[in-house]
């Protein structure tokens, strides 16, 4: 074989290589995208008192809130609503205390004034107890003692 024929089929196969490269990569990014992040508003209530509303589109949640009852108005300026698509994301009050956003919507855990407030797609983790989705609803926690 003559040296142009080796040459060739060493750039086909770099080809082949890049593309089933491109293709996987290209292909895992979509599936971990495609139905999109967790999309928190903090808020307050009509009374003034914190609360979070959460939807997620892909999941059809919408409007979920929980209302702080008995705790102090927020210090930040609300409402601030934040897209939880990346690891870097922050709570404009209380604590992100666990978040995996490697496949969206992913998992996330709040610690917000003495809750843990865990959203998963299929469920939401409120004070360790699981409660099913469901949009429209409003939901008030006593303050946590």
């Amino acid at each position: 074989m003559n040296s142009r024929g080796e040459l060739q089929h060493f750039v086909y196969a770099a080809l082949m290589a890049l593309g089933l490269y491109l293709g996987f990569f290209y292909g895992c990014e979509y599936r971990r995208n495609v139905k999109g992040p967790w999309q928190v508003t903090f808020t307050t209530d009509t009374n003034g008192q914190p609360a979070i509303v959460i939807d997620q589109p892909a999941l059809r949640i919408a409007s979920v809130q929980i209302v702080f009852a008995g705790e102090p108005r927020p210090a930040v300026q609300t409402p601030q609503t934040v897209f939880f698509a990346s690891p870097t994301n922050e709570a404009p009050f209380g604590k992100v205390i666990f978040r995996d956003t490697t496949f969206l919507p992913g998992t996330i855990t709040f610690d917000l004034f003495g809750h843990e407030i865990e959203l998963l797609p299929r469920v939401l983790g409120i004070d360790r107890r699981e409660h099913a989705w469901q949009s429209e609803t409003t939901i008030l926690l006593p303050p946590k003692k």
